[in-house]
């Protein structure tokens, strides 16, 4: 055999071996790629996105959609080939596993997780969205959870209404652990509240719920490293009643990044005429309820999966603009958003035709 074509055989079969070796080699990495997109004014799977009753609507023409990102599950194990690959791709990402999967967070925990965030970012939105159109909301002050084994287990449950904290009135959530860490751990601290269910049945029989209870709690010493505050074991949390019905429709969806969305989606069905002049607008974003956007993870994929889908526009956080400027798919034009207000302005401008001032993402 020519020394040449030996050379190229043992090469040949060096690859091969290679890439077999690549298939049957996993490595501790996972994988993003642009995730289907969701017109918050229109349909998903035969029914509105968006349903709203007791109060007057407006027609809506044009697109607000949400973004998505597509990520392999928590026990998909990923070969080196597929890793090289990835790497190579244009529109895909490849992260280290724990990136998406923390502490060995299952893939049963993240599902959980992410519903109980896009369950409270679809809240924000709805507050957020019905402040913009000058809307009453009342809220309140709730034990969003009581931790396993802790001072304030069995004696406070989640959804109880924070009235007072040792006789000082509670007007935000923020303020209770404020209160609570006056005290030294092993001091006594009284919580007078509404418990869950009397709240519940007011709500129900749409009364103000009267019934309070004064519970007293000895706290403990935080886990925190460092200075040892006291706690009781509670998370506080924000809840609220609307004047009419506003239903968010939308499965196998998690995570908050679409709060901005659904915010401004709410807004433009509640509003006559269209926010988007019938322009194709597509974003990402957090929101809370005082309408202040938050960054989101992969930016990247959600820019390419709304352009492939016809974004011409793309809300998209202020600090998320670097990373997403980076690599702009072309035809689309990234605005650069802080709160709900700069998204309206924004619209504003687009559907006038006045776009040569809008605040476009840079790289710095």
């Amino acid at each position: 055999m020519p020394r040449r074509t030996a050379t190229m055989l043992a090469s040949t079969l060096m690859l091969i071996a290679l890439l077999c070796a690549g298939v049957f080699i996993n490595v501790p990495y996972s994988e993003m790629s642009p995730g289907p997109t969701v017109n918050t004014l229109g349909e998903h799977d035969g029914e509105p996105v968006l349903q709203i009753s007791g109060r007057k609507t407006y027609p809506a023409d044009g697109n607000l959609n949400m973004t998505t990102v597509r990520v392999t599950s928590a026990d998909y194990k990923m070969n080196l080939v597929e890793a090289v690959y990835g790497w190579l791709a244009h529109d895909n990402k490849v992260v280290p596993h724990d990136t998406l999967y923390p502490d060995g967070k299952t893939e049963e925990q993240s599902t959980q997780e992410n519903a109980e965030e896009f369950s409270q970012s679809q809240e924000s939105a709805k507050v957020a969205a019905l402040k913009e159109r000058d809307i009453p909301v009342k809220s309140w002050t709730i034990v969003s959870s009581v931790l396993k084994d802790s001072p304030a287990e069995g004696k406070l449950h989640a959804g109880d209404v924070i009235k007072a904290v040792d006789g000082t009135p509670v007007k935000a959530y923020d303020e209770v652990a404020k209160l609570v860490t006056k005290h030294k751990p092993g001091e006594k601290v009284v919580f007078t509240v509404v418990p869950a269910k009397e709240q519940a049945a007011a709500e129900k029989e749409k009364r103000t719920a009267t019934k309070t209870e004064d519970i007293t709690i000895t706290t403990t010493k935080s886990d925190d490293e460092g200075e040892k505050r006291a706690i009781v074991g509670i998370a506080a949390g924000t809840d609220h009643t609307f004047p009419f019905t506003i239903d968010i429709k939308l499965a196998d969806v998690g995570g908050p990044s679409a709060g901005l969305m659904f915010a401004l989606g709410i807004v433009d069905k509640l509003t006559p005429g269209d926010l988007t002049g019938g322009t194709f607008v597509a974003g990402t974003g957090t929101i809370d309820d005082d309408g202040k956007v938050g960054p989101i993870g992969g930016i990247e994929m959600k820019t390419v999966g709304a352009r492939a889908q016809g974004a011409a526009y793309f809300l998209t956080p202020k600090d998320n603009c670097a990373a997403a400027a980076r690599d702009i798919p072309d035809g689309l034009t990234l605005i650069k958003v802080d709160t709900l207000d700069d998204a309206m302005n924004a619209l504003e401008d687009i559907r006038g035709g006045d776009t040569d001032n809008l605040p476009q993402c840079t790289k710095s």
